[in-house]
């Protein structure tokens, strides 16, 4: 039987490799769009293909850790978003094509990944009896900032997008491989008294947790997909310092998740997103409105904090009930990730009415009514609140 320990440790390498292989393709967007000549609504649609691989997977993958377990899924999820990636990073500059079916098949691939490793980090959390899912998404944030810090030296050394990204997804399946079998096993629920994907998608607080999840999951994601893009034309900065930008938000991220797990445990998962949404807001402000680059740079640090503990927390409340929590984590992934279908072709049209620097104010409008769907992850909610619609 894997340890405790064990189990926590390969947890946290699987979150950290996720985000390498995913802020290592970020790095290379401003490039994409350069080589194929495209638009910023040109560019969200490419984008877009990732969020409906994700989509796509995310609904079923809950059933099928119920049926095969988290250390095959996870297998499975990387493997796929290896391949993926690997097909995108052949298409660059050539086949727009093959890069968008690449990135497809990524998104398939990092949507299973996403949902086997949120459901075995829950089954840590419980057995640790304490909070320490945002230090597993902080995990997360770290590949992300080791990942962004690389592709700009590798940027600036010239080092061309193939041999980048074909490098990373390739260590990275290699040890995802090699650390799964340190997952802990599933609990074991009798299927009378399992909840089914179906069943869950009809639990109105398990919804409620869905939007929240999608406003702050847009939060992020934005960050993601654009910041770089926005500093370089908005702020008429060079692409290395663009990324360099959204190197600074993921390890600001990063500090906020590692922070936050104190935080939560000591006044609650409400109050603190609360505050957190309330920096995220007034970073997005500083980052459009401010000319000097160090109000820029306070308000991309501003932004990832705030943007940093919604995710996690949201798979946390997904999975309070372990008897229920493939399902749950599975529902919520799905509609949370309906932020990332959304978001890039949504910012990259609103970016060529009014530029893509004034189009990041979208998330800032989008946190206001999502403040109001917090109260569904306090914590200590019982299954009879959970209870299906009708």
């Amino acid at each position: 039987m894997p340890t405790l320990t064990a189990a926590r440790n390969a947890v946290g390498l699987t979150f950290f490799l996720n985000g390498l292989v995913f802020a290592s393709w970020v790095s290379r967007i401003p490039e994409v769009r350069s080589s194929f000549e495209l638009t910023n609504g040109q560019l969200g649609l490419v984008l877009l293909s990732i969020a409906m691989g994700s989509l796509l997977a995310l609904p079923t993958t809950g059933a099928v850790i119920t049926r095969w377990g988290t250390v095959q899924v996870v297998r499975v999820g990387a493997a796929a978003a290896t391949v993926g990636m690997l097909a995108a990073a052949l298409g660059l500059g050539n086949l727009l094509w093959v890069t968008v079916a690449g990135l497809f098949v990524y998104g398939l691939g990092i949507g299973v990944w996403d949902v086997a490793m949120n459901v075995e980090g829950a089954e840590v959390e419980r057995g640790l009896r304490r909070t320490i899912m945002p230090r597993f998404h902080a995990g997360f944030s770290g590949g992300t900032v080791v990942g962004a810090l690389l592709g700009v030296l590798l940027i600036e050394l010239g080092v061309p997008a193939v041999a980048h990204l074909v490098g990373i997804v390739l260590l990275s399946v290699v040890l995802v491989w090699r650390s799964s079998p340190a997952f802990l096993p599933v609990v074991e629920t009798p299927e009378e008294h399992r909840t089914s994907a179906a069943r869950a998608w009809l639990e109105p607080r398990t919804l409620l947790i869905g939007v929240m999840v999608l406003a702050l999951a847009m939060t992020e994601g934005t960050a993601n997909d654009w910041l770089a893009v926005a500093l370089v034309d908005g702020h008429d900065v060079s692409h290395s310092v663009g990324v360099g930008g959204f190197a600074v938000f993921v390890l600001a991220m990063t500090i906020g998740r590692i922070a936050g797990t104190g935080l939560i445990d000591r006044f609650g998962r409400v109050t603190v997103l609360w505050s957190t949404m309330a920096l995220a807001g007034a970073g997005v402000l500083l980052i459009v409105l401010a000319e000097q680059p160090a109000l820029v740079v306070t308000g991309i640090v501003l932004w990832g904090v705030g943007a940093s503990l919604g995710f996690p927390v949201g798979m946390s409340a997904a999975a309070d009930d372990p008897r229920s929590a493939a399902a749950r984590v599975s529902v919520v992934s799905t509609i949370g990730y309906a932020a990332f279908l959304a978001g890039p072709p949504l910012l990259g049209f609103v970016g060529d009415e009014v530029g893509t620097l004034k189009a990041l104010l979208v998330v800032a409008v989008l946190l206001m009514p999502a403040a109001l769907v917090v109260p569904a992850a306090r914590e200590g909610r019982d299954d009879r609140e959970t209870s299906p619609v009708g």
